[in-house]
């Protein structure tokens, strides 16, 4: 790992107890691998054009502006569009080696929009056994050598993928191949379905190193979960800590405009932004090992990586508890978010 990383405030830790290292901020290719995402005013981002190319050079410049700050932890999936595929033309073109960053993706939905913005369905899940041997194929021909750690996209009870024996099987051999399993969660039963993945053991062993789960100042509902996965060795990846741009200085929905007055209260304190200071306080909690910034411009990242350099006092902390809501009203929240 690079000191330039920690010059830059960005510590290094491993990813659980004895998984790869990884910078406490890394980089989701959410938002850089297709023309259409949910993220509040994604569609002002797409500042170099939508078409293939120009996404492409776009992802390129936000990962070489990354890289240079020490970011070493870099998450995509599938049905990010062509995320996977701008990813790996960057690591090559950059003649970055396996093992001089950490890479993370995922299998489970299937990007449906044909790099349309109003497309009827954008990405699909398909938790089948035929679907992961596809889509795991797919992503060792982009990534090969670079992927370390491969997960369960969205992860829920309802799927029925914890306990589709055929699945975990499959999942079971890539990880006696020296992959590491992961899955990340979505939705109000973040913490029942990560206590389920916890039980699962294949061989005498757990199965899964390690969860990405969704946690901000907005919900917390699954704090008690992932300290308990954290203190049994799992890794622990925070994504949306921004809340899709509501955590943000994007959020002018008038329902919200109470909470983002005590935000920006809070950030001019610290001098700083609302972005900035709201993954703070998601670092802030010693069990999160990396926290992703979904930035789709250089200047997002920048923004966002100056929460590396933040301290947040208890007192701060406790005043930005008021903030969070229910988790079903959280979660609903998120699915009325429009595609832009």
């Amino acid at each position: 790992m690079s000191d330039h990383a920690e010059n830059q405030g960005l510590e290094t830790r491993m990813l659980g107890t004895d998984g790869p290292p990884v910078t406490r901020l890394g980089l989701g290719l959410a938002a850089l691998g297709r023309p259409g995402y949910i993220n509040l005013g994604h569609a002002d981002d797409l500042v170099q054009g939508r078409d293939v190319p120009s996404m492409e050079t776009q992802a390129h410049t936000v990962l070489d502006a990354a890289y240079a700050a020490g970011v070493r932890y870099f998450d995509a999936a599938r049905s990010y569009g062509k995320a996977e595929a701008f990813l790996a033309t960057w690591l090559i073109s950059r003649e970055i080696r396996p093992g001089e960053v950490t890479i993370g993706s995922k299998w489970g939905y299937v990007y449906t929009a044909d790099w349309k913005i109003d497309a009827d369905k954008h990405e699909i899940k398909y938790h089948t056994l035929d679907n992961l041997r596809t889509q795991r194929e797919e992503t060792e021909a982009l990534l090969g050598p670079y992927l370390n750690l491969y997960q369960i996209h969205s992860a829920t009870l309802e799927s029925g993928v914890l306990t589709n024996q055929p699945i975990l099987d499959e999942l079971a051999r890539l990880r006696d191949e020296g992959m590491r399993v992961g899955l990340s969660l979505s939705g109000a039963a973040q913490p029942e379905t990560l206590r389920a993945a916890m039980a699962v053991k294949i061989g005498g062993r757990r199965l899964f190193d390690c969860v990405q789960a969704t946690w901000n100042l907005l919900e917390t509902s699954a704090g008690d979960a992932l300290r308990e996965a954290h203190a049994a060795g799992m890794g622990v990846i925070i994504k949306e800590g921004l809340a899709n741009g509501r955590l943000t200085s994007r959020n002018d929905d008038p329902s919200f405009a109470e909470k983002r007055v005590l935000l920006a209260r809070e950030a001019q304190q610290l001098g700083t932004t609302l972005d900035a200071l709201s993954l703070a306080a998601v670092l802030a909690n010693p069990w999160v090992d990396v926290v992703l910034s979904g930035a789709a411009t250089v200047e997002q990242l920048q923004s966002n990586l100056a929460s590396a350099n933040l301290k947040l006092d208890a007192a701060m902390l406790e005043r930005l508890q008021t903030l969070v809501e229910p988790p079903d009203q959280y979660w609903a929240k998120r699915a009325s978010l429009p595609w832009n």
